[in-house]
């Protein structure tokens, strides 16, 4: 924890993190992390591999119990009321955590039954969802015979089908081939425009810097910048700026024997085997 005093959770935020750690094996993966998130934000994390992020959406959405530290939701402290928490956020499943033997179909209804919907109110929704998300003539079939864009597509469906008032999005777009991709932004920007908050944590930061408002830079457990995505990048590319507060790049490494220019020895060693 830092040595200082932190200022309350923001009860105005769509989520307020403050002092937030998590400890494995005596090393801290999250490591006293604070952060506001706006109401009706675009809110991109961003960071390596192991920086944090993902511990951290666990312990926002009361996935994850925090060593320390504090999450508000709406005013509301998550793990004073997990229910309430849960009931006003959707959180994107994996692939390998759905029921993929069921039809597109079949998972959606059952998401919504999980929710406490009835069943015909749980299948009007499911046919909205399956129709915005061109999934309609994917309906009858099982979720494991799926593309990578439409398993991520029907996962994002689940997490909508309540109707949340915030959406975290882990990797939502990882192996997702371009034009699901767009689909998928078009969808999340038109939910943003009716006064919904994305959380979506990303490797990819050209499409964060295009698609998000806000933007936060964790590296080793800690917020290292945050804000508008304008105020982050400060005038600079938003990868270039990442590079800077996280740093790691090193100058290429020469490896004698690899030529492009043919003029290494693969070939003589490719006759000599001969």
């Amino acid at each position: 924890m830092p040595p200082f005093s932190l200022p309350a959770p923001d009860p105005r935020a769509a989520i307020s993190i403050r002092g937030l750690v998590k400890v494995y094996e005596g090393k801290p993966a999250v490591n006293g992390l604070s952060l506001d998130i706006p109401v009706g934000s675009f809110y991109g994390l961003v960071g390596p591999n192991g920086a944090g992020k993902t511990t951290t959406l666990n312990m926002a959405t009361g996935l994850l119990l925090p060593d320390a530290g504090q999450v508000m939701i709406l005013g509301g402290d998550v793990w004073q009321d997990v229910n309430r928490a849960k009931g006003i956020i959707g959180v994107m499943p994996q692939a390998d955590q759905i029921f993929d033997r069921l039809t597109g179909a079949q998972l959606l209804v059952y998401s919504g039954m999980l929710r406490g919907m009835g069943r015909q109110e749980a299948k009007s929704r499911a046919q909205d969802l399956l129709a915005a998300f061109d999934l309609v003539d994917a309906a009858g079939k099982m979720v494991n015979e799926y593309s990578a864009g439409m398993t991520k597509k029907i996962c994002l469906a689940t997490a909508m089908i309540h109707s949340p008032r915030i959406l975290i999005l882990d990797e939502p777009f990882e192996s997702v081939d371009p034009i699901s991709s767009a689909n998928l932004r078009d969808i999340l920007v038109e939910y943003v425009s009716t006064g919904g908050t994305v959380v979506v944590s990303s490797h990819v930061m050209a499409l964060v810097e295009k698609m998000c408002t806000h933007v936060a830079i964790i590296d080793h457990g800690l917020v290292r910048a945050d804000g508008t995505v304008q105020e982050v990048a400060a005038g600079e590319d938003l990868e270039d700026r990442f590079l800077q507060l996280v740093g790691g790049r090193h100058a290429a490494a020469r490896i004698s024997w690899l030529d492009g220019g043919g003029g290494g020895t693969g070939g003589q060693a490719g006759d000599d085997a001969r």
